[in-house]
């Protein structure tokens, strides 16, 4: 099956487990947690999933070259510098903004996984590939473009196959998730998960939660991922028929903006960090945390739900933000 074609990055399976003291305070919720900010690769991450198919797909092609693109604070960024350096590939990053006094947090760890890093100003989501891609062909080298966040069906695969993972864990654990929250940017993790969701019949409520602005590449976000979910069908030889009503993504946690940390981002990483010892990190995983919080102390889903976080990892922006969090 083509879900098994992929180059070996993560420390998989990532663990699953209970939160037994927020569980306690959130009674009569049952919540739970996927750590994928333990999957290994340059401590950890969801990008892993999404790189293993990447990755393959860029050496069955014969390229020796990665170029993707991102924040300076690029979670992705970070761990395609990693893939690279064990795919033997050279690593091309181009990141938003202008060079730092100091490097500092995930651009800190980009550089010392040994990537090539651009500054592109106001351009953050790749919008200069092109023109690299260009001139490393005249360099006479094989560039593979990942895009934004890894996000295509090939990236989204990777989430496919974490259901597929989740669903032998639920087994083994007898338990069944009725609400699952993460955050959602690029749309790779959200299609793949809502494919994953339907292959594999695991029958989840999704509860995508809006980081970024709503809108890539004159598309919605919604529209992203609808067409990721087209296509994957397909593939997967799913018979449902999607529709953008299937891909609603929760923006009321997003009135800030991308990479703005509020009191609700700090008040998310506290209320973990203190009550189960777990790190989010302060542009992702806090504000989609922050959101699942705001559901069960308002009791926006059923009461007695099992209701499952996907740690998404992120934990270096930590450092980057540390000002903001004191």
């Amino acid at each position: 099956m083509i879900l098994n074609k992929k180059f070996d990055l993560g420390f998989l399976p990532t663990p699953l487990h209970h939160l037994k003291n927020l569980s306690e305070k959130y009674s009569p919720y049952h919540i739970f947690i996927k750590r994928d900010d333990q999957t290994g690769l340059a401590s950890g991450g969801n990008k892993t999933r999404k790189l293993e198919y990447l990755i393959q797909e860029a050496l069955d092609n014969g390229c020796d070259t990665i170029i993707t693109a991102g924040a300076q604070q690029s979670n992705h960024c970070r761990q395609t510098a990693a893939a690279c350096a064990i795919a033997n590939l050279k690593c091309h990053l181009l990141l938003g903004g202008t060079v730092p006094q100091k490097y500092n947090g995930n651009l800190l760890l980009s550089h010392l996984l040994g990537a090539q890093i651009h500054f592109t100003g106001e351009n953050r989501k790749g919008e200069n590939i092109d023109s690299l891609k260009q001139k490393l062909e005249l360099e006479e080298k094989k560039p593979f473009v990942i895009p934004y966040g890894g996000s295509n069906l090939t990236g989204a695969l990777g989430f496919v196959n974490a259901v597929k993972e989740l669903k032998a864990q639920l087994i083994a654990q007898n338990l069944k998730i009725d609400y699952l929250f993460f955050a959602s940017s690029s749309g790779g993790t959200q299609a793949g998960l809502i494919l994953g969701n339907d292959l594999y019949n695991l029958n989840m409520k999704l509860i995508p939660v809006g980081i970024d602005k709503s809108e890539a590449q004159g598309m919605s976000l919604e529209e992203v991922v609808f067409n990721m979910l087209n296509e994957g069908k397909h593939l997967l030889e799913i018979k449902k028929e999607y529709c953008l009503a299937d891909v609603k993504i929760n923006h009321d946690y997003n009135e800030a903006g991308y990479g703005v940390i509020t009191e609700n981002e700090k008040a998310a990483i506290k209320e973990l960090a203190k009550s189960e010892g777990i790190l989010l990190d302060p542009v992702y995983t806090s504000r989609a945390f922050y959101a699942m919080m705001d559901y069960l102390k308002k009791e926006k889903i059923p009461l007695n739900a099992t209701v499952l976080f996907w740690h998404t990892g992120g934990f270096p922006a930590n450092f980057y933000y540390a000002d903001k969090l004191m």
